[in-house]
């Protein structure tokens, strides 16, 4: 059986409603547009609500606050540089609260990658000592396996955010890589 090609953005959709994301907060940036456009095709259009904040701060407070009510992952999309660092306040707020979080950040194109490009920041760096796990994709193929871990991540043991960075390139390129298992919450318990 073929898998149908898709944009690493629709890729990123498509796993998103898998794990049930029904919101996100955001201000809309450049660095991630293609997600934007994704989410509006005619297939995903009014799937999930999509709240525009003035400022990154406040979506990833909004983010937090819904992932503390809901026990879900509350998803926030922010761009680069400035845009990150408004919104790690909410990401340190959701780490010490141990609330599931999903910070997505857009990112400069990889070839432009360790060149001091437009407000590019290892992310992986400064969002290390205030999430449970940062990371960055680089292969669209990839996004099942990286968003699943991050979900699962955000709701294991101590919930928590996760930071995942977006290279806008990326987010373009095509893939065939099929989708993966919606992530599920794992509580321990005593055996027999």
């Amino acid at each position: 059986m073929a898998l149908s090609s898709r944009t690493g953005a629709q890729m990123l959709v498509d796993q998103l409603l898998l794990n049930g994301v029904d919101t996100i907060f955001c201000v809309p940036g450049e660095s991630y547009l293609p997600v934007l456009d994704a989410l509006y095709e005619p297939a995903q259009a009014g799937r999930v609500r999509l709240i525009s904040a003035r400022h990154e701060g406040g979506a990833s407070f909004m983010a937090e606050a819904y992932g503390k009510l809901t026990g879900r992952p509350g998803i926030c999309f922010a761009t680069r540089g400035p845009g990150a660092s408004n919104a790690a306040i909410g990401v340190h707020t959701a780490f010490h609260d141990s609330t599931p979080m999903i910070l997505f950040i857009g990112q400069v194109a990889r070839g432009f990658s360790e060149r001091e490009a437009f407000q590019e920041i290892d992310f992986r760096r400064m969002f290390g000592p205030i999430s449970k796990w940062a990371t960055q994709i680089d292969d669209p193929a990839r996004i099942p396996e990286l968003l699943a871990r991050a979900f699962a991540l955000a709701l294991s043991g101590r919930p928590g955010p996760a930071v995942i960075a977006l290279p806008e390139d990326m987010l373009d390129e095509m893939t065939t890589a099929a989708d993966a298992a919606p992530a599920r919450r794992v509580q321990a318990h005593p055996g027999a």
